[in-house]
């Protein structure tokens, strides 16, 4: 069977910044002549300036400017020198002041990415394991993989999840010396921050638990001398935790800091530190100016800096509480983040508060998830009182409008944040459109069978009858992973003509369905002794049962998108009864305005399997079947298809024996566990059954002869299971196979030819070939279709940890 591409993660992030650019929220670039910090020029226009990360405003200081534009004179633009030759003159005097600061020896860094690269790899020894929060900013992360090529585990949790984290410690104590949990201080799009005292508490608890923090954002404008939000709330520095901080962002120059009391680590790390060593050293500028910073940081001057700060946090805070903004994080950090909910939401409320003359930021994924968008607003010494009012007035003011222009509510927003809104309000979903009347139903049995045949009759399993299959077989599961429930949504105009419809199902997957085999051969491993490790409850368009075009709209139609806003209203009045952690819609093929319309609602597109049919199949006999092939097409038949036809008997029957279901159930078990690029759960042992009492199933059987098995007898080698709907096409929905003769007996192609055979023979022109081994179909005459879908996670946490795991080395 052929493999499946995985889904590569940066082309969704790719997608989703390419978006946001042309909405013109991001890749923008500053104009005028000159900054303030309290302004800023975007596209000629003076912006009030709410998006910096430059909280006391220190960037701006006269002292550090002359400090920098000093060192340029005395010494040049730059020391092209690495570090472990020779230090900059400036650097050691900057290296004592900050170590003055932390009460700690330090180690100066480029930056914090190539700081953590440096670091990481020196602390965390082969005997080690890392443990990262799901948060943690990426340079932490992308640091940290560099040490699979070490044979390093590397676990994720979810967000300040500390039971999560302490079963991790549970379960990595026995094998490994020390355990490293990864961290921020302060996160840079909620604003919240790290439990630093209760993991203090943990490490007591578990001593082989370190501790190592970016304090980045919790830099300068918290703890003593700046030194940061983590050491705030640690008071003084153990030997067990590290932490990070930066000399840019609010400390106004450039560069980055490490503190360590550990004197034998610290001077790990400093003797080589990978870039440490290697990288070019802070340019004469940043290391003047820091200097002048950690003189400010070293005086009484810096509580005034911050007491100003938290007077301008605080004020921006009781603004706050009198509106009915939805602000997710209330706490004395200089973020905000007030959630939007869907992107296009976001872009429309950014762009609306560009107008009245305030920038901020929007929160996108992969930092947030996609449903998760939201207006970031950093607070600084450089916003006036008065203009935060403003701001906080025009958020107040286009909010309510921003939703409105998209086509959402404060109540679908404060859900996806799961807030509580001030004010109890209605929910005001629009259920109905004028011109346009939707049925929603949770059994095919409610619908008129004549008008779904109608419109679904010739797609795959998903006719009328198949579905009432699909309800038998799945609705009466004991087992939770067998267990469906179905929807169904059909939209008519005023005329009674449909314009839109589909089904739905909610059942649970497993999250590494479409992740790469390698990654689902690790989980399958752990799920020996937890069948249901890493796996979600899911509203998915269709069912894992069928595949093809679930979804019917009439693009043709005026009011077809109002049409898709009504069904993706319906689905969200689901998502808040079930509650499931993804919802997906799937099987479609490219489309620009769909795609536009999926993701500015919250979702992210994903490559699903290729698609394989054939249409207008005009067969006489096998000869002139295959002389409508191309030729390379029939080199293959006949040198991989004809030679083996003699070695099997071919048996096609409805209704198998008991016998015969258990060695066919076993064949289709076969298929599944070797080629888990699509990972699935195992259908109920009585499908078989149930589609041997079906009148449109059928089984296409292989018997291999005696004369070409090792067995005394002959022998049942491969089973296609076929579907003839309504519509007069055949469906060879799964396939099961004896994986001790597919190689040696060609079984897989065999089964494909003696299918289109069989449909040739029924006078069925169309073969829905399904998912999966698209080049073997294509050199048999199919045509092969690429297939997307659009997924939207409660959270990335599944998928960043699945990220994690394909990246080992």
């Amino acid at each position: 069977m052929a493999k499946i591409k995985p889904n590569n993660f940066l082309d969704i992030v790719d997608e989703v910044f390419t978006d946001a650019t042309k909405h013109g929220v991001i890749h923008l670039y500053a104009d005028g002549e000159s900054l303030s910090g309290r302004t800023i020029g975007i596209d000629g226009k003076s912006l009030f300036h709410f998006g910096t990360t430059g909280y006391l405003g220190l960037e701006q200081d006269e002292r550090l400017k002359r400090a920098a534009v000093e060192a340029i004179l005395r010494y040049g633009t730059q020391f092209p020198l690495s570090k472990t030759y020779v230090s900059h003159p400036l650097y050691q005097s900057l290296e004592e002041k900050i170590s003055e600061m932390y009460s700690n020896p330090v180690i100066i860094t480029k930056n914090s990415t190539l700081g953590h690269i440096g670091v990481i790899p020196s602390v965390v020894s082969d005997r080690d394991a890392i443990i990262l929060d799901h948060q943690v900013h990426w340079s932490v992360q992308n640091a940290a993989k560099v040490l699979k090529t070490r044979s390093v585990p590397i676990e994720m949790i979810r967000h300040n999840n500390l039971d999560m984290l302490e079963d991790k410690l549970k379960k990595l104590a026995s094998k490994h010396q020390k355990i490293w949990y990864m961290a921020d201080g302060l996160y840079s799009m909620f604003g919240d921050a790290a439990p630093v005292k209760e993991l203090l508490d943990l490490s007591k608890k578990y001593p082989q638990l370190h501790l190592y923090f970016d304090d980045v954002h919790g830099m300068s404008w918290a703890g003593k001398h700046g030194s940061g939000y983590v050491m705030q709330e640690l008071g003084e520095l153990p030997e067990h935790i590290l932490v990070f901080g930066t000399l840019s962002k609010t400390f106004g120059a450039s560069g980055a800091v490490l503190a360590c009391s550990n004197k034998k680590m610290y001077s790990k790390i400093k003797t080589f530190g990978g870039p440490l060593t290697f990288s070019a050293q802070l340019e004469p500028a940043s290391v003047g100016a820091a200097i002048a910073s950690a003189d400010i940081h070293l005086s009484d001057e810096i509580y005034v800096l911050q007491r100003e700060l938290q007077e301008r946090i605080s004020l921006c805070n009781e603004l706050l509480k009198a509106t009915d903004l939805p602000l997710v994080e209330r706490n004395n950090s200089p973020v905000f983040y007030i959630g939007t909910g869907m992107p296009i939401t976001g872009y429309n409320f950014v762009n609306r508060l560009l107008k009245e003359g305030f920038f901020v930021n929007l929160g996108l994924f992969p930092a947030v998830p996609v449903k998760n968008t939201g207006v970031r607003i950093t607070i600084s010494r450089h916003n006036q009182p008065e203009e935060i009012k403003a701001l906080v007035d025009a958020m107040d003011y286009h909010f309510p409008k921003a939703l409105e222009a998209t086509f959402t509510s404060p109540q679908k927003v404060f859900h996806a944040f799961n807030l509580k809104q001030n004010r109890k309000e209605e929910e005001q979903y629009k259920q109905s459109v004028p011109g346009l009347t939707m049925g929603f139903y949770e059994t095919i049995a409610d619908l008129d069978q004549e008008v779904w045949n109608e419109i679904f009759g010739s797609h795959g399993v998903f006719d009328y009858q198949g579905l009432q299959f699909l309800e038998q077989t799945f609705n009466a599961q004991q087992s939770r992973e067998s267990q469906w429930k179905f929807f169904y949504i059909i939209i008519w105009d005023q005329l009674q003509k449909p314009i839109l419809a589909s089904y739905f199902t909610y059942g649970l997957w497993k999250d590494d369905m479409l992740a790469p085999e390698s990654v689902s051969r690790e989980i399958e491993s752990k799920r020996m002794n937890a069948p249901l490790y890493m796996t979600s409850y899911v509203l998915s368009m269709g069912s894992l049962f069928t595949e093809g075009d679930h979804l019917f709209i009439d693009t043709s139609h005026p009011l077809w998108l109002s049409a898709m806003q009504l069904m993706l209203n319906q689905i969200e009045q689901l998502d808040k009864t079930l509650k499931p952690a993804m919802i997906v819609f799937r099987d479609f093929e490219e489309d620009e305005v769909l795609n536009e319309f999926f993701h500015n609602h919250g979702f992210f597109k994903v490559s699903m399997p290729e698609s394989a049919y054939i249409s207008e199949l005009k067969w006489r006999d096998t000869d002139h079947y295959v002389k409508s092939l191309s030729s390379r097409s029939r080199r293959h038949f006949r040198k991989d298809i004809k030679p083996f036809e003699p070695f099997f008997d071919v048996d096609i029957t409805s209704h198998l024996s008991p016998q015969m279901q258990s060695r066919c159930y076993g064949l289709l078990e076969q298929v599944r566990q070797n080629n888990q690029g699509l990972n699935t759960f195992a259908y109920p042992p009585d499908i078989l059954d149930k589609m041997s009492s079906h009148p449109y199933w059928e089984f296409l059987v292989l018997t291999l002869k005696k004369d070409y098995t090792r067995n005394e007898l002959p022998i049942i080698v491969g089973v296609m299971f076929c579907y003839k709907n309504v519509g007069n096409t055949y469906v060879p929905a799964f396939v099961g196979m004896d994986y001790a003769y597919v190689q040696s007996h060609q079984v897989y192609r065999q089964l494909l030819y003696q299918t289109i055979k069989r449909a040739g023979e029924l006078g069925l022109q169309n073969i829905d070939l399904g998912m999966t081994a698209a080049f073997e179909k294509k050199k048999l005459g199919a045509v092969i279709r690429q297939k997307v879908a659009y997924l939207q996670a409660k959270d990335n946490f599944s998928m960043e940890s699945l990220e994690l795991m394909t990246n080992k080395v």
